[in-house]
């Protein structure tokens, strides 16, 4: 789809942050979202942190995807006993976004080495709705947002949207 055929989509973004130790204080990968967004000019729609449970990671992506047409959930993505946001959020979703987790695992490659691969990154689509499940370090929070996410939200939705 070339640029000219976005859709004039208003976005709205939501943050979720997976994390059994953070709150809204130190929570700095969601606060790096949501700066993002503000230089994006993209309006905050929802904000959370939950613990690392599957019923309370979908719980909080079906509030979140009322108020917004994205949503960003960040952390517990990794391979520790408790990371579980990839296996709460991938029965959600309708249609996955293959290319983000492999693009992302590669541009982290460049960054970071071989422990990219330890990163199950997904994004995909629900109720013409886009999720991104990145994870919560601060690096892949600004390395997602700035180089996938910002750039192709509008392009995504408004294939989602057709």
């Amino acid at each position: 789809m070339k640029p000219e055929h976005e859709q004039p989509i208003q976005l709205v973004g939501g943050v979720i942050t997976v994390s059994s130790s953070r709150d809204s204080q130190t929570d700095t990968s969601g606060k790096a979202i949501k700066e993002y967004f503000i230089q994006n000019n993209i309006p905050l729609g929802y904000y959370g942190i939950v613990t690392d449970n599957i019923g309370a990671i979908r719980a909080e992506l079906i509030q979140a995807l009322q108020e917004c047409n994205f949503v960003v959930v960040n952390g517990g993505t990794g391979l520790t006993h408790d990371d579980c946001t990839i296996e709460a959020i991938s029965p959600i979703l309708e249609k996955k976004i293959d290319g983000f987790g492999e693009l992302f695992r590669i541009k982290s490659y460049e960054e970071i080495g071989t422990s990219a691969m330890l990163s199950r990154a997904i994004a995909g689509i629900s109720g013409r709705k886009a999720i991104f499940c990145i994870p919560g370090s601060t690096g892949a929070v600004s390395l997602a947002m700035k180089t996938f996410i910002i750039p192709e939200i509008r392009h995504i939705l408004s294939h989602a949207n057709r």
